[in-house]
């Protein structure tokens, strides 16, 4: 990695168990500031499960445990002084199947910076909402129908209101766990164009199925297989000259 880069999250041995079962096997990954890390890998090689250990989402998995060290800033997450709500407002997440709440487009943004105090007025609000949206890529579709419901959205407008619903917290980190795979090829194009913008102000985790969307979106990228990290690189190097045949092997189509 550049020695430049200012490493935004840093995990050191990160092992997952759920019940006795150890499904990640000690990840050394270094996630660098302002730019787009990609884990790539097959189905079930454990990338979605590191994801989630990067704001704890899975302590809400009964029998899940978390060993080893992640790093934000250089502070331990994991740490028991650790409040894991504003944690998770420094780190947000934007998911698979777009889940915006069942209320209108406003209440959606609104939700998070009424719950953390960010707002002190109507007018604030009103402010962190547009603003969300404008970096959400949706403000002008959706500015003359706040009060409908954000589930009247269509399936990529529904993903980037969650996006903006992410943003209004004011996150440093936003990961995001395959945002595209429930989208048609437009959409998707809208999001990664969003992704490549959103990248100036936050660090980007993605997982993502598609080779062709790791190597459009992302600067850096790391393969998993079977609950190891098996190289990571720059995304050039990695989709060019990758340095472990299983990464070649895979983005190549021969496994996955």
């Amino acid at each position: 990695m550049n020695p430049r880069l200012k490493i935004k999250m840093c995990g050191s041995n990160v092992k997952v168990f759920y019940a006795q079962k150890e499904i990640l096997h000690g990840i050394h990954l270094d996630i660098p500031e302002n730019r787009v890390t990609a884990l790539i890998g097959p189905s079930g090689c454990g990338k979605s499960t590191f994801l989630r250990c990067l704001n704890r989402m899975n302590d809400t998995i009964e029998g899940a445990r978390v060993t080893g060290q992640i790093l934000l800033d250089e502070e331990d997450i994991y740490d028991p002084s650790v409040d894991v709500v504003e944690l998770r407002s420094r780190v947000g997440m934007v998911f698979q199947k777009p889940n915006p709440f069942p209320k209108s487009i406003y209440e959606n943004v609104a939700y998070g910076p009424r719950i953390h105090g960010l707002a002190k007025s109507r007018v604030d609000l009103d402010e962190i909402i547009e603003q969300s949206l404008l970096k959400a890529g949706l403000f002008h579709e959706v500015k003359d129908r706040l009060h409908d419901a954000g589930t009247s959205l269509s399936g990529g407008q529904q993903q980037r209101l969650c996006i903006a619903r992410a943003i209004a917290v004011r996150p440093e980190v936003i990961l995001m766990d395959e945002p595209c795979s429930a989208l048609d090829p437009i959409a998707t194009a809208r999001i990664e164009e969003l992704i490549d913008d959103l990248r100036r102000n936050y660090t980007i985790t993605i997982v993502t199925h598609s080779m062709q969307q790791a190597a459009r979106v992302s600067q850096f990228t790391a393969m998993f297989h079977m609950g190891n990290l098996v190289e990571v690189g720059t995304t050039k190097t990695i989709f060019t000259s990758p340095g472990e045949q299983r990464t070649q092997d895979y983005i190549t189509g021969r496994f996955g």
